[in-house]
């Protein structure tokens, strides 16, 4: 069945236009990985123009805000580093919430981030992108442990990337068996794999049906590319278990998502667990 009409959605993905040229391009990403216009660019089509040069901070949040209202898009989690993201959470609480992202390379500092986000700016998750860091970071390596315990402590949710990276970076440190022994260790951390976990989607599926902490965004792909056996594991005993995530401006129109989105074959129970629900309730918002 297609989407329910009138059931808002809640993106674990979102952003804002970068300015100019700036942020297009993570720093952490090594100019000679770097592609044109993301640093994935080899892997998208037609992907979303930036900001004017000359645009300011309330243009670029009301171009998200529309966005979001064409598509029925209610809330957003969008993440600190963007140079407006605190901006547009203070100024629209009610359509954005804020995450935090860290670099366990600096254990100390990455645990004291978090808490101080927390503290100052009410943060609802944490988020990493292992392979792009410098070191790489490997998921079950012992830099992350403090992150994963005071994820646990302020219950806080951690998002984070895994399977094949789409920047030309090497993809050992997110390999998804490494989440067996972290899910382990932390049976309490409620973790949110991001990005596909390509081409280990069958064994993420087996995991989250292993352990309840772990769950599985649709983050970075068009609704017409999710995986197979994600689409099935939502229609059958993961219907608590797989949150829509979006990635738009970064590489994908909200507008091109939701046009697809309808052609999604989930049951009808699945679509506000999917839409909404399960990240309500990860990111502890009202239902």
């Amino acid at each position: 069945m297609a989407r329910p009409s009138g059931l808002a959605a809640l993106d674990t993905l979102i952003g804002f236009r970068s300015i100019g040229e700036v942020d297009r391009n993570p720093a952490n990403v090594r100019p000679a990985q770097r592609g044109d216009r993301h640093p994935a660019d080899y892997m998208y089509r037609d992907i979303p123009a930036v900001a004017a040069a000359d645009a300011d901070h309330v243009t670029v949040i009301a171009d998200t805000l529309a966005a979001m209202d064409r598509n029925e898009v209610e809330i957003g989690l969008v993440t600190l580093g963007h140079p407006v993201a605190l901006e547009a959470a203070r100024l629209f609480p009610d359509r954005f919430v804020l995450a935090t992202q860290v670099d366990p390379n600096d254990v100390v500092g990455a645990v004291r981030e978090i808490r101080a986000d927390h503290a100052a700016h009410g943060v609802r998750a944490v988020g990493a992108f292992p392979a792009g860091l410098s070191p790489p970071a490997p998921l079950d390596d012992a830099r992350w442990f403090p992150v994963y315990a005071t994820c646990v402590e302020l219950g806080l949710p951690l998002f984070v990337t895994v399977g094949v990276p789409g920047p030309r970076v090497p993809m050992a440190s997110q390999q998804v068996a490494a989440l067996d022994a972290v899910m382990d260790d932390f049976p309490d951390l409620v973790l949110v794999m991001r990005h596909g976990a390509e081409p280990w989607t069958d064994l993420a599926v087996k995991l989250m049906l292993k352990w309840p902490g772990l769950h599985y965004s649709t983050s970075a792909f068009a609704p017409k590319h999710y995986p197979a056996a994600v689409v099935d594991y939502a229609n059958t005993r993961g219907v608590d278990k797989v949150l829509y995530g979006g990635y738009h401006p970064y590489a994908l129109e909200l507008d091109r998502i939701f046009t697809e989105m309808d052609d999604v074959p989930f049951r009808d129970h699945v679509w506000e667990p999917f839409l909404r629900g399960n990240a309500a309730r990860v990111l502890g918002l009202a239902p």
